[in-house]
């Protein structure tokens, strides 16, 4: 009887060039994943709103076939939502990471506009696209907005009830008080908006004035903290 000695490293040579294929293909579908979502950025970027975006025209900005867009994404308000995930996931990381740092809270609030100021300018595309899909965008995605808007007010209310004199407030009165927080950043994210931009970059003056309106605007309600009375 012959042994086949060298089987085994046969398979395991065959098995490593299955792996580094089933890697290739998973690098270029995210790859494609990718170019399909920049691809919608980059027309909206041109004027182009979102509920005015085809699919085609997508899909032809990405330099991929029509079909090739379904292997990603269903619709292209899955695709939105898509952008509206990628938009608040690190945002909402972020600002949880500024309200744990264990800061004064009057530092919390500069370092809370300090992350929103540089992810509005690092995604502006996308913070573009919440801001128009908030108030006249397609339903689906308006609901997607609203709803982590609300889940960001949530998780400011719940680390405002750790602090001693918010511990005895209702939940009432501690998600009016994260409402007017993030009502205000969501005003101030709006101002960065309307900048006009050189370079991809609004003036440093215009911004550095926002900057200073918006910690003021968010210790003001803050003040009022220590003389209010939740009641049930």
């Amino acid at each position: 009887m012959t042994v086949n000695r060298r089987a085994p490293a046969t398979r395991s040579r065959a098995r490593s060039r299955a792996h580094k294929r089933r890697v290739t293909q998973a690098e270029r579908r995210q790859h494609t994943r990718r170019a399909l979502l920049d691809a919608a950025l980059e027309q909206m970027d041109s004027g182009v709103s979102f509920d005015a975006l085809s699919l085609r025209s997508v899909a032809r900005t990405a330099g991929v076939v029509p079909a090739a867009f379904y292997r990603h994404f269903q619709s292209m308000d899955e695709l939105g939502l898509a952008l509206v995930d990628e938009s608040f996931h690190t945002l909402r990381s972020l600002l949880r990471e500024a309200r744990e740092s264990g800061l004064p809270p009057k530092h919390v609030i500069r370092r809370s506009v300090e992350v929103i100021v540089e992810q509005v300018l690092a995604h502006r595309q996308h913070f573009a696209l919440i801001a128009r899909a908030r108030t006249d965008g397609k339903t689906v995605l308006r609901h997607a907005v609203n709803n982590e808007i609300r889940l960001v007010t949530s998780e400011l209310a719940t680390d405002l009830a750790r602090f001693e004199a918010m511990r005895e407030w209702t939940n009432e009165d501690l998600q009016m008080l994260a409402g007017l927080l993030v009502n205000t950043m969501i005003l101030n994210v709006a101002a960065i908006l309307d900048l006009p931009t050189n370079g991809g970059q609004p003036p440093p003056e215009a911004l550095s004035e926002i900057v200073r309106v918006a910690e003021k605007q968010l210790r003001l309600p803050l003040l009022a903290v220590p003389n209010w009375r939740s009641t049930r």
